[in-house]
């Protein structure tokens, strides 16, 4: 996938669903729930045991979602993500070795930011999706809205403590789309195998952030 065509999915979807699992198995299942409940992007992340496995089953079978990595710490990683079929790759920091391994790969990498040097730097290097991490404890839809006063071509997705009903300032702010996680994927439910109250969940939560389901 394209960066651009990446940038273009994170406008219209508004959401990335970002999943934790305790196996591959809950984490099948969950993303499963959670793309009959709406979502559209998802990224599974290293933090859940065997996730490489969970993505190569994912890829198969949800045609209509776009389905990433996250919590990728490096370069090692990032090539098991992608010949397991990654769509992007997302870290929650900014690595210039994983960023250069990522455009060798030709898959999109979305680093982690949270200060204009990085911003600018992450820009040079060659990234063109950045994940602004954590948005809500560093400001928010203003911080955002800061953030994009003095650098306005930066495409930013907002992850971090975010709500589904601030979606909408966020995106007002100029982030392309947020990351939500435990509003779509309740730890309870997924540690349960409770899949109708995850898909209830995501309903819900896309509900409430004013996007289509």
């Amino acid at each position: 996938m394209r960066a651009v065509s990446l940038t273009e999915t994170l406008r219209a979807a508004g959401v990335v669903g970002v999943l934790r699992a305790p196996d591959v198995d809950a984490a099948v299942h969950a993303a499963r729930a959670a793309a009959r409940g709406g979502l559209r992007v998802l990224e599974l992340t290293f933090t859940t045991p065997g996730v490489t496995d969970a993505l190569r089953t994912l890829r198969a079978e949800l045609s209509g979602v776009t389905v990433g990595v996250g919590t990728v710490l490096n370069a090692a990683q990032a090539r098991e993500a992608v010949d397991a079929g990654a769509a992007f790759l997302v870290s929650p920091h900014l690595d210039d070795d994983l960023l250069r391994e990522a455009q060798t790969l030709g898959v999109p990498y979305l680093p982690g930011i949270l200060t204009p040097s990085e911003a600018v730097r992450a820009g040079q290097l060659g990234a063109r999706v950045l994940k602004v991490f954590p948005a809500a404890s560093a400001g928010g839809p203003g911080f955002i809205r800061d953030l994009r006063g003095p650098l306005p071509h930066l495409h930013l997705m907002a992850t971090g403590g975010v709500r589904p009903h601030e979606v909408p300032a966020y995106r007002a702010a100029g982030a392309l789309a947020v990351g939500l996680g435990g509003h779509l994927f309740p730890a309870r439910a997924v540690q349960d195998g409770d899949w109708d109250a995850v898909e209830a969940a995501t309903r819900a939560a896309l509900r409430e952030a004013g996007l289509p389901l």
